[in-house]
């Protein structure tokens, strides 16, 4: 049997040099760098970095010091419409915007949802300013590059890249209520990146970034487009976004097998009232302490989450269907949720 030697080629495995870059891999290289840089000149002038004096001016921090932060922001409209986090802006008093070409420009809080983490603000000025469109987050795919712009720890338009290394993941808001269809990056996020979009290879963004887990490496988290979208138009409509309340204090509960075969049941849990508040909607339904949620408008209700999610704006002041177990009865209850009302922030 002959040995044929590996020629130093073969041995470095690198078109013969070491270290050296095959050229296939040199194109696709080129063609990567080249789709990121396009990006970030179409994207890139719509970003703008947020400081925020929070709370009531008068009143100061304990420290004495006006309360406040930065963060980053999207143009979505050229006469200055930006969304950002809720977290960034939802509690301002003042914020001053500078965008990417050095303009130092005011504005004002159009409306929050802290139940997505999305604020929206309005620019003082009359100005024309560089926008950004939202795409469908429907659309993408796990392993898709994506591009992180804004402002991390003050470093004005930051760049970084990832892949989409989840999608419909659940994240709780600060305001307790699970936002859904939450997409996971490991695009890197720093505190500043907040508010700031994720943008695809296509350049339309696709995200708003909002959270990293403390103490983890590439696990980063931004606002669904489909979901901003929502949000956005629900804020310049109403200057919030509307959801149904019903007037009860709930918690999960597993329905046992014979309670389930006897209803007709397939679902393993439900929601069980523990309190009705007087004169509310569940108060005029006549649903009762002890009564057992598992349906409301034809969905299925395993939990107080899906209840939560089940309780949109398109139900307020509209007749809907609450199925509920009440002993042995399976009964169904007629309900028109009303508009949930937000607490008052100080």
């Amino acid at each position: 049997m002959t040995i044929i030697p590996l020629s130093d080629a073969h041995r470095s495995g690198r078109n013969g040099a070491q270290g050296a870059i095959l050229p296939d891999d040199q194109a696709l290289l080129d063609a990567y760098s080249r789709a990121v840089i396009d990006v970030v000149e179409r994207v890139g002038p719509a970003v703008v970095r947020l400081a925020v004096l929070n709370g009531n001016p008068g009143r100061p921090s304990q420290s004495g010091q006006p309360r406040g932060g930065t963060g980053s922001g999207v143009i979505v409209a050229p006469d200055g419409l930006i969304l950002t986090n809720s977290h960034v802006a939802g509690t301002a008093s003042r914020i001053e915007v500078t965008t990417a070409d050095g303009q130092d420009l005011h504005a004002r809080l159009v409306g929050d949802d802290p139940d997505t983490d999305l604020a929206l603000i309005r620019v003082d000025e009359a100005v024309t300013l560089p926008s950004a469109s939202l795409g469908d987050s429907k659309c993408l795919k796990r392993g898709q590059l994506v591009i992180a712009i804004g402002n991390p720890l003050g470093f004005e338009s930051t760049v970084t890249t990832g892949v989409v290394s989840a999608l419909g993941r659940s994240l709780r808001a600060r305001s307790g209520r699970l936002i859904d269809d939450v997409i996971q990056t490991d695009a890197a996020l720093n505190p500043g990146n907040s508010g700031g979009p994720l943008v695809s290879s296509r350049g339309e963004v696709v995200g708003i970034n909002t959270a990293v887990i403390l103490g983890a490496q590439g696990i980063c988290f931004a606002v669904a487009a489909n979901t901003a979208s929502f949000v956005l138009g629900e804020l310049v409509r109403h200057g919030r976004v509307r959801r149904a309340f019903v007037g009860i204090a709930a918690q999960q509960t597993a329905v046992p097998p014979l309670r389930r075969r006897a209803a007709g049941l397939t679902q393993d849990g439900a929601v069980m009232v523990g309190t009705v508040e007087p004169g509310s909607a569940a108060d005029r339904a006549g649903l009762r302490p002890g009564d057992i949620i598992v349906a409301l408008d034809g969905a299925t209700i395993v939990g107080a989450d899906d209840l939560v999610r089940a309780l949109t704006g398109d139900k307020i002041g509209r007749t809907v269907a609450v199925d509920v177990l009440r002993g042995t009865e399976r009964l169904t209850l007629d309900l028109v949720p009303e508009e949930r009302r937000r607490p008052v922030r100080q």
